[in-house]
């Protein structure tokens, strides 16, 4: 192999067994992944002046774990909030309907 193949061949994968490794398998840059991979996407899908924000996935995140009526504590083991007050106090407004239905069955269940 000549020394400019060298160069221009991709570096050797780094196997760390990370979820969210960078394109050679070390620990993510969150400055690269911010301005190099999300921005961009952002602007790509027309997103860009919408005020998202990186922390806005986990907010997305959580909102659709709610609106498939997972289990609170479910979702503060995901987000890894230390505890289920936390996870509640954020996203309380999303469970308005849970647990309706119960009080509901009740009148069929003495009534």
């Amino acid at each position: 192999m000549r020394q400019n193949e060298e160069r221009l061949s991709a570096p050797e994968w780094h196997d760390h067994d990370l979820v969210f490794p960078n394109r050679v398998g070390r620990p993510t840059d969150h400055n690269n992944l911010y301005y190099r991979e999300f921005k961009p996407l952002l602007k790509k899908a027309g997103l860009w002046d919408q005020g998202f924000t990186f922390h806005s996935l986990r907010h997305t995140f959580a909102t659709a774990l709610f609106e498939r009526r997972q289990h609170p504590k479910i979702v503060q083991s995901l987000l890894g909030h230390a505890s289920i007050t936390q996870t509640m106090d954020t996203y309380s407004h999303l469970v308005e309907g849970i647990g309706g239905d119960v009080v509901d069955g009740l009148d069929e269940a003495f009534g």
